[in-house]
Parts: structure tokens; C-alpha cells; sequence
């Protein structure tokens, strides 16, 4: 059933993020040729900020998660039903929060940026990007929670990327019909109404033995405050940088460091993909079986790390022959910059080959143990940003966020290793210094290689050979090199096929 689920999860997930990659390349674009840098730096400056909203959430969702994952193992319902019921308490206090809070940024945030655009449209844009998220929180967040506890993500994913598809059509044919950027906001609001409808309905006739009206188990949720400290750092990685360069430099840097993420952000969306389809599996056999959760845990190190690698080697390769098509005819300012792809591999390796680790850490439920690294490094971060931009602008922000990913990655090494595993942390230490030298390797013969695409279908052309070449290399001498994981995955991989076989 995990196995099942797991593919399902991955499959969905898949297929969502293509979807979300064409229009998220797509609507980008648009909006560059028809409003220019200015507006796509504003509507991903007010979409950065929105999301640190999620705060409000205080550690909710995570530490509910990580109590289902007890509870859900067992299949204890009454025991799902008080943790669900706590975890709505929770939501419907802090609602209130949200949406006044989102009502305060929309009147304040037009008077703190330099912009040449209207404070009207600026406030509107802010308000009905907000409102949707409030909504969303307020009356799905505690469901959503559950369906990724049962392992059941690619239902989130499937009404999610319906609602993505029909709200990018709007758009696209909102902006070719020539309206302005405060009806497009709009459309998207109605649409995440709607999803919210979709998903109350599907819970309803499928899950009525839930009941958010039991008794809380309040306890359950005794590391909230904690996990909102892990929360923040997360928060800060993801959007300090955009919000730093909106207050300190103007709008078009900021849509030359959202056009660069933006690509990246592909391959964010493939990895979450892939770690999501199987942590709720991970999180339940952490409390089930300890001995097999760590050969599994090795496992997945090795293989997923290596596909972390292998993407962004395939991506650093690419990157800046994609964006002189990309940004071909945009003359407000230059998009090309042959340092850029260098930060943000470092600073999207560093975020992402951890993962494992992190995910340890959070099954584990080390919060509050692991609380005060976090303030390390969420401060390292804002300051090296903040003294750095002054400098070095768009560079500035990246290593400063490069500087505080440096001191945590190792640091969750080490703490996952010896704390919970109660082991040298050599191993995973070994996994990267061989990652990072196969990276060097690649990027330096594709350096010698001429990759000069004229074409989108060419790009797409040379990533599909780029990572039929690297990818199993990547496989290859991971597995060498970790001779027993290959041995245990590969019976893994057997064990799994006979049971899809015989059904």
C-alpha cells in the first residue's frame, strides 16, 4: 500500500509540475513583454511576502504532521480525529490573524517600494493575492495536512494542478485580451475559491468518519513554537533575498533574481516531487521499524542526493543559453549573467542535498532540540544579505544566503548522524565530497562542449540528452561506491515488482 501510494504520489506529482513549469515559464514571459520588468518584479516581490504569512500558522501543520505519522501507523481514528481537531483549533484562532494581516501589507506595502506604479493598483494586487491564501488556510489547511499524513499527497496535487491549469488559462487570455494587472489577480482569487469548494466536497464524501468537532489532543501539538522557528528559516531562504532587493535596490533587479530562480525553481519543484511521494512512508516507518527505517534512510541519501546533483549539473549547463532566449527583445535591463548560475547552483545544492538530514530531523520530531541552529542561521542569513546588497547588490543577498546554508547543511549532517542515528556522520560527509566532484567534472567538460540552442524545443532537446548522460552516471558511481545500499535497493526494487506482479 505505501509502495502504491508512493508511485502515486510521484506520478501526480510529475505531472503536476510539468503542467506548472510550462505556464510558470509561460505566464513569466508575458508578463515581461506586455507590463515589462517592473510589474513581474512587483507581482513576485507581493507574492514572496504573502507567503511569509504562513508564520501565522505558528508550527501547526508541521508538528500535526509529524504527530499523524504516530497515529496513522497505528490507524488509531479516534486518536487522527483529536490530533485534526487540535489542528483546526489552531487554524480557525489564527484565521482572524491572516486576513487583518493581509489587509495591513496591502495598505502599507505600496508606500515602502520604488515604484512608478500606482498605489491603488499596488494595493489591490496585494489584497487579491492575499485574500486567496487566507481563504485556502482557513478552511483547507487542516485537510490538506491529514491527506499527506495517509500518504495520499496526489489528491492535493491533482485538484491543485486542475485549479493551476484553468487559472493560467485566465491569465493568458486575460493578458492577450489586454486587462490590467488587477483583474488578472482577480481571476486568480475567484479560481482558489473554487479549488477550496473541489476539495471540501472530496473530503466529505470520502473520509466522513472525520469528525474536527472531538476532543483536541492539544499535547499533540505541544512543539508548535518550535517548528514555527524551523518554519521562519525556511521562510527566510525561500524569500529574504526577493525582499531584501525590493527594499534596497528597485523592481527590475528584483525581476532579474525572480527570472533566475524561477528556473531553478524547476528543479526545487522535481525534488520536492520525488521526497514528497515517500517521506510520509519514511515518517511512519521511523516509529514502526528503526533497524530497517536506517538502511532505508541510507538508501534514499545516496539515490536522492544523486539525482540533486544531476539536476543541477543539467541545469547550471543550460541556464544561460535558455535565458538569452527567454529574455530576447527585453531591453530594460540585462538578464545575463554568467555569475548568477554559479550562486544559485551553490546556494539550490546546499538546500537541497540536505533534505534527508532535514527530514530526519523533523520525523524524529528534534524541533525545539534543534531550535536555536535554526535562529543561527536564520540571523546569518539576514545579516551577511543586509551588509553584503550594499556591496554587491544581486550577489550580495545570494551569498548571504550561501553563508548561512554552509553553516547549517553541515550542521544537520553531523546533528541527524550523531544525535539520532548515534553515528559518525562520515558517510553522508563521503556522499557529497564524491557528489560535488562528479559535478566539477561534468560542468567542466560541458564547458568544452558548444551548446548554443535557437530554439525552445532545441533547449528541451539538449536537456533530454544531457540527463540521459549524467543522470546514470550519477546512478552509476553512486552505487559503486555504496555497494551495500545498491544491494539493498536493488532487493527493494525486486521485492516491489513481484508484489505489483502477482496483482
Amino acid at each position: 500500500m505505501k509502495a502504491k501510494r508512493s508511485i502515486l504520489n510521484l506520478i501526480f506529482g510529475m505531472a503536476s509540475m510539468l503542467i506548472t513549469v510550462a505556464f510558470g515559464i509561460i505566464i513569466p514571459r508575458m508578463f515581461l513583454v506586455h507590463f515589462g520588468s517592473e510589474v513581474n518584479g512587483l507581482i513576485s516581490s507581493i507574492g514572496q511576502i504573502i507567503i511569509y504569512l504562513s508564520l501565522l500558522e505558528a508550527g501547526v501543520g508541521s508538528a500535526s504532521l509529524q504527530a499523524l505519522y504516530k497515529v496513522v501507523a497505528r490507524a488509531d481514528k479516534q486518536d487522527i480525529n483529536e490530533v485534526l481537531s487540535a489542528t483546526h483549533n489552531y487554524y480557525q484562532k489564527t484565521g482572524l490573524y491572516y486576513f487583518l494581516c493581509v489587509i495591513v501589507m496591502a495598505v502599507l506595502y505600496p508606500s515602502f517600494v520604488h515604484s512608478s506604479i500606482s498605489w491603488v493598483t499596488t494595493m489591490l494586487v496585494v489584497l487579491l493575492t492575499g485574500l486567496g491564501g487566507a481563504f485556502n488556510y482557513y478552511f483547507q489547511g487542516t485537510y490538506t495536512i491529514f491527506m499527506t499524513a495517509i500518504g495520499k499527497s496526489y489528491i492535493n496535487t491533482i485538484i491543485t494542478t486542475i485549479i493551476n491549469i484553468l487559472s493560467s488559462l485566465v491569465k493568458i487570455i486575460l493578458i492577450k485580451s489586454g486587462y490590467n494587472v488587477v483583474v488578472i489577480q482577480g481571476s486568480f482569487f475567484v479560481l482558489t475559491m473554487f479549488q477550496i469548494i473541489i476539495y471540501l466536497i472530496y473530503i466529505k464524501r470520502n473520509y466522513k468518519w472525520l469528525n474536527l468537532k472531538s476532543h483536541p489532543n492539544f499535547q499533540s501539538m505541544s512543539q508548535k513554537n518550535s517548528v514555527m522557528i524551523h518554519q521562519l528559516s525556511g521562510l527566510i531562504f525561500n524569500n529574504t533575498d526577493v525582499l531584501i532587493l525590493t527594499f534596497f535596490t528597485n523592481l527590475k533587479i528584483v525581476s532579474v533574481y525572480v527570472i533566475y530562480n524561477m528556473i531553478f525553481t524547476v528543479i526545487d519543484r522535481v525534488i520536492g516531487t520525488v521526497n514528497d511521494s515517500i517521506t510520509f512512508a519514511l515518517g511512519q516507518m521511523f516509529y514502526d521499524n528503526k533497524k530497517r527505517y536506517i538502511m532505508m534512510f541510507d538508501t534514499y541519501e545516496v539515490y536522492f542526493m544523486a539525482l540533486v546533483f544531476a539536476f543541477y549539473a543539467v541545469t547550471y549547463i543550460l541556464v544561460l543559453p535558455f535565458m538569452r532566449l527567454y529574455t530576447l527583445g527585453i531591453k530594460d535591463i540585462n538578464y545575463i549573467d554568467s555569475w548568477l548560475p554559479v550562486l544559485f547552483v551553490a546556494l539550490k545544492l546546499l538546500s537541497n542535498a540536505r533534505i534527508p538530514s532535514n527530514n530526519l530531523i523533523n520525523i524524529a520530531g528534534h524541533f525545539k532540540k534543534t531550535q536555536y541552529r535554526s535562529i543561527l542561521e536564520s540571523s546569518i542569513n539576514i545579516i551577511c544579505s543586509l551588509i553584503f546588497v550594499h556591496f554587491l547588490g544581486i550577489y550580495g543577498v545570494l551569498m548571504g544566503t550561501i553563508a548561512a546554508l554552509l553553516y547549517r547543511s553541515i550542521d544537520m549532517i553531523v546533528y541527524a548522524n550523531q544525535t539520532i542515528l548515534n553515528r559518525n556522520p562520515w558517510p553522508t560527509i563521503r556522499r557529497w565530497l564524491i557528489d560535488v566532484l562528479i559535478f566539477l567534472l561534468i560542468i567542466t567538460v560541458a564547458g568544452k562542449v558548444n551548446i548554443n540552442p535557437h530554439s525552445y524545443l532545441h533547449v528541451i532537446g539538449w536537456a533530454c540528452m544531457l540527463s540521459l548522460l549524467i543522470i546514470p552516471i550519477y546512478l552509476v558511481l553512486s552505487s559503486l561506491s555504496e555497494r551495500n545500499v545498491y544491494k539493498y535497493a536493488r532487493q527493494l526494487i525486486i521485492k516491489n515488482l513481484k508484489k505489483v506482479s502477482n496483482k
